[in-house]
């Protein structure tokens, strides 16, 4: 079970307790086992800080802690603060990654349900689109992606399978597989009927909990030659 340690204190030097950080992740790379470090600041009261640190387990926790570098830096660490800093040890129960659930609505709920009326609550209005294989590489504007997906439902059905997802601060990234049978004109090509898969990634960066920009590289080219547009094999109709 993931453990987190959430480390209360004050103090009137925080650019030297940053420092003091920083020095301790340097002496201790490669072999402490905290995971993932945040550090807030009480915007209420300047000098109240917390640090948030987990760990992939309580055992892990207890083996940083043992370590000659983390004692050290903790003398020092009490030294900056005001008065002793407060420990509390939590075991995570539950973990919601917001974003993640927002990007997973765009592949499921709006790409393959067709609710386009979500794209206002999932992406800002001024969402900036990268798509490496159009012609117009980057277009603006919820409206644009809107279409977009109505030009795509119009010629496949189709769905995705989100096969990995990794978050990391604003980011969420997606690896999917894309299966569809082409059922309408699209790129110029007539219907053929045959079922195609692709792969590809989507990087979404997120602001104000909606989806701004986004990357988009999959592999169109396999796709052509499946619908029959490319040299090489096709699938079966």
């Amino acid at each position: 079970m993931r453990f987190v340690q959430v480390i209360d204190c004050k103090t009137e030097r925080f650019e030297d307790l940053n420092r003091l950080m920083d020095r301790w992740a340097e002496q201790t790379r490669g072999t402490r086992t905290a995971t993932h470090s945040l550090v807030g600041k009480d915007r209420s009261d300047g000098s109240h800080y917390v640090e948030i640190v987990e760990f992939p387990s309580y055992e892990d926790a207890m083996a940083n802690s043992g370590l000659p570098e983390t004692e050290r830096i903790f003398q020092e660490m009490v030294a900056l603060c005001d008065g002793m800093p407060t420990f509390t040890d939590l075991d995570v129960v539950r973990d919601e990654q917001l974003n993640q659930a927002q990007a997973c609505r765009f592949f499921h709920e709006i790409a393959v349900g067709g609710h386009l009326d979500a794209i206002d609550e999932v992406f800002a209005a001024d969402y900036t689109d990268h798509h490496i294989a159009r012609t117009e590489r980057t277009v603006v504007g919820s409206g644009r992606l809107r279409a977009h997906v109505a030009r795509w439902r119009a010629a496949f059905d189709f769905t995705f399978d989100l096969d990995r997802q990794i978050c990391g601060g604003d980011d969420v990234v997606t690896l999917w597989t894309w299966t569809g049978t082409h059922k309408g004109e699209f790129l110029g090509i007539a219907p053929t009927g045959r079922q195609c898969v692709t792969t590809g990634t989507t990087i979404f960066r997120f602001e104000d909990g909606r989806i701004k920009e986004g990357w988009w590289h999959e592999d169109l080219m396999g796709l052509m030659r499946e619908l029959g547009a490319l040299g090489g094999s096709a699938a079966p109709a």
